[in-house]
C-alpha cells in the first residue's frame, strides 16, 4: 500500500517576477494533482528584489485554482535583517511551516522558481518514493538548458562539468557522498527530515549541508523509479548569473569563464584514489592507528593527533566504527582535501576539451557524455 499521497512544494521566491506566471502554469498541468504549494516571498528588509517581489505577492493573492500557502518575508516589517536572511532562511521557514502542518507520510518537494520540469514530474516522485520507503531523500538529477548567449552558456557549461565529473568520481569511489545537490533539485520525506534535525540556513550550500545529513543517517537515491526514469522527469534550472546566493550555478557563471580554474578545478582521479584509499584503511583503524593519504590534511583541519582513537573508545563494533569514520571523513572533508591539495587539480591541458576556445556545440557534447554517463551511475546505484 502507497506510504506517500500528498506533497508539499517549497520554492523560496526572490525577484522571480518573469518566471512566476510560467512556474504556476507547470503546476496546473501535473497529472499529480494531490498537492500544495508553499511559496517564501523573501528580500533583505527593503532591499534588492523588493520591488518586484511586492508584484509577485499581489499575483500569488490572485490565484484561486491553486493551493496556494504564500509567506511573506518581502513587505515592510517582514524582511530579512541582522544574520538571518537569504535562501537558506526562506527555505527553513517553508520546511518548517509545513513541519506545523503536515504528518510524517508528506513528501517534501524543494524546487527554485526558474527551474522547469516535466508535467508527470510530482506523479513520478511520489512513485519513486512509494516503490522505495525506507528512502529518507533524492537527490533528482538536473540538466541546465542552453540559453543561447555564449557568454552565460560557456561558464555555465564550464561550471557543470565540473560539477558531473567530481559526482563521476564520487560513484567510483562508492564514496557514501555521491550527490550532486541543487536547491531546485530534492525532495524527501517529513519523516526523514525530523530525523536530521532539520535544515541549516546558510546564505547558500544549505542544500548541500542537508542532503549529507540525509546521507549520514538513511538511503538517498538518486534517480526515479524504472517507469519513470528517463529525461523528461530531469529538472531543468536555468543558467543564469544571479545574486541571490554567494556560491554556486549562478555566481559561477558571474565569475565568467576566467576565474573559474582556480574556483572549480578539475581534479584527478589520483586525488579521488587518495580518498578510496583512506576509506579502505578504515578496516585496519578499527584495530590500530596508522597513516591513511588525509591524515596529515585531517589533523589539521580537525585540530587534532587522535583522529580515530576517540571514535574506537565511542564505537565498540567494527561496522559502527566504520560508520563513524566515514561519517568523519564525509563530503565536505573530501572537497576540502582535495582543494587544499593542489597536485590533485587537473591542468586546463589535461582536460578533453578546451572551456575557453572550443565552440559551444564542443562543450555542450562533452557535457551531454558526462550527462549520460551520470544518468548510467545513478540507475546503477539504485
Amino acid at each position: 500500500m502507497a506510504r506517500y499521497s500528498h506533497i508539499s512544494v517549497a520554492i523560496p521566491m526572490l525577484a522571480e517576477q518573469q518566471n512566476l506566471l510560467p512556474l504556476l502554469e507547470r503546476f496546473r498541468q501535473q497529472t499529480f494533482q494531490h498537492f500544495t504549494l508553499y511559496i517564501c516571498i523573501n528580500n533583505v528588509e527593503g532591499g534588492y528584489g523588493f520591488e518586484e517581489n511586492q508584484i509577485c505577492l499581489q499575483e500569488l493573492k490572485s490565484v484561486t485554482d491553486l493551493p496556494l500557502n504564500i509567506i511573506d518575508r518581502s513587505s515592510i516589517g517582514c524582511g530579512w535583517s541582522g544574520k538571518k536572511k537569504g535562501v537558506g532562511w526562506a527555505r527553513k521557514v517553508l520546511f518548517e511551516q509545513i513541519m506545523t502542518e503536515k504528518d510524517d507520510d508528506e513528501l517534501v518537494v524543494s524546487l527554485d522558481a526558474d527551474t522547469d520540469f516535466a508535467n508527470n514530474y510530482l506523479e513520478a516522485l511520489i512513485a519513486t518514493f512509494n516503490a522505495d520507503t525506507c528512502a529518507n531523500a533524492m537527490a533528482v538529477p538536473y540538466y541546465h538548458p542552453l540559453n543561447g548567449n555564449a557568454q552565460l552558456d560557456r561558464p555555465m557549461l564550464r561550471y557543470e562539468c565540473y560539477m558531473r565529473h567530481y559526482l563521476l568520481n564520487l560513484f567510483r569511489i562508492q564514496s557514501p557522498y555521491a550527490f550532486t545537490a541543487l536547491g531546485s533539485a530534492m525532495a524527501f520525506p517529513l519523516w526523514a527530515y525530523r530525523r536530521v534535525g532539520g535544515i541549516t540556513p546558510l546564505q547558500g550550500g544549505e542544500d548541500f549541508y542537508l542532503l549529507q545529513k540525509f546521507a549520514k543517517t538513511g538511503k538517498l537515491i538518486n534517480c526515479m523509479a524504472p517507469a519513470y526514469d528517463n529525461d523528461s522527469t530531469v529538472v531543468r534550472p536555468q543558467g543564469r548569473t544571479s545574486p541571490r546566493v554567494p556560491f554556486g550555478t549562478g555566481p559561477a557563471i558571474a565569475k565568467g569563464i576566467a576565474g573559474m580554474d582556480v574556483s572549480y578545478p578539475f581534479y584527478s582521479h589520483t586525488g579521488f584514489d587518495a580518498v578510496l584509499a583512506t576509506y579502505q584503511s578504515f578496516d585496519h583503524l578499527y584495530e590500530k592507528d596508522e597513516e591513511t593519504p588525509m591524515s596529515e590534511f585531517l589533523r589539521k583541519q580537525l585540530a587534532t593527533d587522535d583522529l580515530w582513537g576517540s571514535l574506537r573508545l565511542n564505537f565498540k563494533t567494527k561496522d559502527r566504527f566504520i560508520h563513524a569514520c566515514s561519517e568523519r571523513v564525509d563530503g565536505l572533508r573530501i572537497l576540502q582535501f582535495l582543494k587544499n591539495t593542489p597536485e590533485y587539480r587537473l591542468s586546463t591541458a589535461e582536460l578533453p576539451v578546451d572551456f575557453v576556445h572550443d565552440n559551444i556545440d564542443t562543450l555542450n557534447n562533452y557535457r551531454d557524455q558526462l550527462f549520460a554517463e551520470e544518468m548510467r551511475q545513478r540507475r546503477s546505484k539504485h
